[in-house]
């Protein structure tokens, strides 16, 4: 990994080898453990905290299992063996006027301590207080010999010190890695510091060679508050720079500008709409159309709550384009959201979407779907539409991106769930234009301005925080199936009431059961332990059987899972969709964008194993329509477990936002947002985007400022250099989006 702060031109500075520094055995762990390969990666390998040896405490007054620094005098001392004379131990009995204290020592670690603290000696000792024998003890202590003439201040500065503790390893304990600090630490003289002159003196920080020797060796607390100040900003900084630069070169590149029509299919689609658009859809198009009439490419990103109105947005943008004479496709992560996708347009569309067939009207368009499992002849059909534009709308899966398609004039990107798509799926799309087309990506996963700053930087962002009316409140209870088995029962029995009263259901399950492939079925077993959980988790197959022999036998219980053939799973969604079933059991595979506003419950098992933001995409497939929703959250973990309280938070708020900074707060950043986004989380050390908002808000004005200023950094070198550092491979490739 490439170290952001390194200078490029010194070889033999911060880019040099570990294994010349520390000795391959050394370097070889802290690479494979670490990520660790070069003495600047070391050098940015922070303390995660700081252990604190504390004031001075009188042996009287000893608190037992803390943590504790004492002065006293070496009362006596002797060697005992033991194990039949193979081992030994050192204990010494120290006093200080108010009581005794017993140290001990072990092995090979005796024979300095022998040395050093001979009988009517003074040391300080520091190190956590046991018992052992009825005695008070400290086992391998640290200390440090006092002479006579040893004053306060030698007693203050031990007390007082600040040890660094190291996020470590196996094979490579915090000391080591202190050890192995203090090797490089010299060459934190050599940092290029990429901050300008101008903003590190205006804003007060301190060099970057101070602030690393500073938060690797801190003398106070107030070291290492200014460090990590500095080495935020650091991370802040250059990461917004990199997207600025990102934002600045999209605005040059060419476009063709798509106006609204007047008497085209938009006002046509208008006119038609049951219902009223929210102010938030209104104003969220307002912000597209006006993109999509510049001639620079649109790189919006629309994020929204669960049911808020985003397909509706995404569809009168795709209107828009396809009046000014170009095409929109949108991109599903799987064939059952495409799918869906497809027939919902389709559906609010009509008459409109049957471009060239009989009855179609006179402004319609073609809307076809292009997926992997589509027969060749409907295949060669959609593909041809394509080509020749008589499809305005193509809605598909990765089957999109494959070389075979091209378009006649594709003027917009839709990318649903967008995380769920690395960056070279999304611009092997966008790059089907024939100048680039403007880009719409949206998300049901709400987003802390924080990560949208950070994760999305280069995207203009929009919000719908407003849900459309008709929406159906959604009640969520947990239902603690091992403490009260007869709430599990009562669950039953409120699906078949939702049944009795016309509506539908969805029970969810974290796997698929029958013959899944043991490495899958293995792990999840194995995450399930690490909960606490040494359950294998429950299966969909498993489930419905169960289901359909006992409580909701008489109902008309189905499957869905990843392992049915697309045209089983359309099958299947169409009889529900239909209500021709009553209960659908199924895998996360309707976790997004299926829409059938008749289920009002759904019961999660193991809801546990969700994450908080995964529950509340499931939970937003209830209460779609006029009934309320009801969703229960079925767990077996224990009353006082983080998984519980996860699981308390979901049914505490409808808030997806506040649900997200949960998730954000539980798990690393990078996690949060798929993998298609991981390579920023490996550039942030000390940044936490939930925690520094002000830091990364501050960060990204300034950085716009720089950018303006100078596009190619031509009078800021360092930065440059720092830019370069970041953008390896793996992160360019994150950030290139463009």
């Amino acid at each position: 990994m490439s170290v952001m702060w390194c200078a490029m031109d010194r070889v033999s500075a911060l880019d040099e080898s570990l294994k010349k520094t520390l000795g391959p055995a050394t370097a070889k762990v802290m690479a494979e453990q670490l990520d660790l390969h070069t003495v600047g990666d070391l050098l940015h390998h922070y303390p995660r905290r700081y252990e604190e040896r504390g004031q001075l405490t009188r042996l009287a007054d000893l608190p037992l299992d803390e943590d504790v620094t004492v002065v006293a005098q070496v009362a006596d001392s002797r060697v005992l063996k033991f194990n039949g004379g193979r081992g030994q131990r050192l204990e010494i009995t120290l006093t200080d006027g108010s009581g005794r204290l017993q140290l001990v020592f072990f092995g090979r670690g005796i024979h300095k301590p022998h040395k050093d603290l001979l009988p009517g000696s003074r040391g300080m000792f520091a190190g956590k207080v046991s018992m052992f024998n009825r005695k008070l003890q400290l086992a391998h202590p640290t200390y440090v010999p006092l002479g006579r003439d040893s004053g306060d201040e030698a007693v203050d500065a031990f007390a007082g010190k600040l040890i660094p503790i190291y996020p470590a390893c196996k094979g490579l304990e915090s000391w080591k890695i202190t050890k192995a600090v203090d090797a490089v630490l010299p060459r934190a003289t050599e940092a290029v510091d990429p901050l300008p002159p101008s903003l590190r003196e205006g804003r007060g920080f301190v060099p970057l060679p101070e602030a690393l020797l500073k938060v690797h060796r801190p003398d106070t607390k107030a070291d290492v508050a200014a460090a990590r100040d500095r080495l935020k900003w650091d991370e802040a900084f250059v990461l917004q720079v990199a997207l600025a630069r990102r934002r600045h070169a999209d605005a040059q590149l060419p476009a063709m500008a798509r106006r609204p029509v007047a008497g085209g299919l938009l006002d046509a689609f208008d006119a038609e709409l049951p219902f009223t658009l929210t102010d938030g859809q209104l104003k969220v198009t307002r912000e597209i159309f006006d993109d999509l009439a510049t001639e620079h490419p649109m790189h919006r990103l629309l994020q929204g709550e669960v049911g808020s109105g985003k397909t509706m947005v995404a569809l009168r943008a795709m209107l828009t384009v396809v009046d000014a004479g170009g095409q929109a496709a949108m991109l599903a992560p799987t064939e059952v959201l495409a799918q869906q996708h497809h027939r919902s347009i389709t559906e609010m569309m009509g008459q409109l979407a049957e471009g060239g067939m009989l009855g179609g009207a006179e402004t319609a368009t073609k809307v076809v779907l292009l997926t992997g499992s589509m027969g060749a002849a409907a295949r060669r059909h959609a593909l041809l539409d394509l080509v020749t534009g008589e499809a305005g709308i193509v809605i598909g899966t990765h089957a999109l991106i494959e070389d075979k398609v091209r378009f006649h004039d594709l003027g917009l990107v839709v990318v649903d769930e967008q995380h769920r798509f690395g960056v070279e799926q999304r611009d092997a799309l966008r790059s089907k234009g024939k100048q680039p087309p403007h880009l719409l990506v949206m998300t049901a996963t709400p987003i802390p301005r924080t990560v949208a700053m950070t994760v999305f930087g280069d995207l203009e962002t929009s919000v719908l925080d407003q849900l459309p009316a008709g929406r159906s409140p959604i009640a969520t209870h947990v239902v603690p199936a091992q403490d009260k088995p007869h709430f599990l029962a009562r669950a039953w029995e409120r699906v078949r009431e939702e049944v009795g009263k016309g509506h539908q259901a969805y029970v969810v399950c974290p796997r698929i059961g029958d013959g899944e492939d043991e490495p899958k079925k293995k792990a999840a077993a194995k995450a399930a332990e690490a909960e606490g959980d040494k359950r294998p988790p429950l299966a969909v197959l498993d489930i419905a059987r169960q289901l359909a022999s006992g409580p909701l036998a008489g109902l008309r219980v189905e499957v869905l899972h990843g392992r049915m053939q697309p045209d089983d799973k359309d099958d299947v969604m169409r009889r529900f969709a239909a209500g021709d079933v009553d209960v659908l059991v199924a895998t996360t595979v309707i976790e997004v964008g299926v829409n059938v506003p008749n289920a009002t419950a759904m019961v999660i098992m193991d809801a546990d194993r969700f994450g908080v933001s995964q529950l509340h995409q499931l939970r937003g497939r209830v209460g779609r329509g006029s009934a309320p929703g009801l969703c229960l959250l079925v767990s077996e973990m224990p009353e006082a477990s983080p998984a519980r309280a996860r699981l308390g938070a979901v049914a505490s708020t409808l808030d997806g936002f506040e649900l997200s900074r949960i998730d954000l707060e539980q798990r690393r950043e990078g996690d949060v947002l798929g993998q298609a986004q991981s390579g920023v989380r490996s550039s942030l050390r000390m940044l936490a985007v939930i925690e520094d908002e002000e830091v990364i808000a501050a960060a990204r004005e300034e950085a716009v400022a720089v950018v303006a200023a100078d596009p190619e950094l031509d009078s800021l070198p360092e930065l440059r250099t720092a830019l370069d550092a970041l953008l390896d491979t793996e992160r360019e490739q994150y950030l290139d989006k463009g």
